[in-house]
């Protein structure tokens, strides 16, 4: 049953192409925001390509990472995890970590307003 409040905060369906987004620096590297706070989705979806990535947490937000394409590491607390493109990696809040590596990404932010939750600690 659908109450008013449900529907309002739901999102609509679109369409983005990384493509279309210009690039922003942000901790992991250059980000291009596919699916944003704003847009009321259950999630964020960024589209990253990682470059001087900083070991960072987040207090409310799970993180999965899908390799895209390129291959290098992730630095979970004081584990590496090897990766390449097709991998999958899920991050749970609080867990310490970074991307390392020639890597693009696809990180789905659960749940949304991962951007004001980025908590760096290098």
């Amino acid at each position: 049953m659908d109450t008013a409040l449900e529907t309002k905060l739901t999102s609509t369906p679109f369409r983005r192409d990384p493509e279309e987004i210009t690039p922003w620096s942000e901790t992991c590297g250059a980000i291009r925001c596919l699916i944003e706070e704003s847009d009321l989705a259950a999630a964020e979806v960024h589209h990253v390509k990682i470059q001087d990535a900083k070991l960072h947490y987040h207090k409310k937000t799970d993180e999965i990472y899908y390799i895209i394409d390129g291959e290098g590491k992730l630095v979970l607390d004081d584990e590496e995890v090897a990766v390449k493109k097709g991998v999958v990696v899920y991050v749970p809040r609080g867990v310490k970590h970074k991307a390392v590596g020639d890597l693009t990404v696809l990180t789905v932010c659960i749940p949304r307003g991962v951007l004001d939750d980025v908590h760096e600690v290098e």
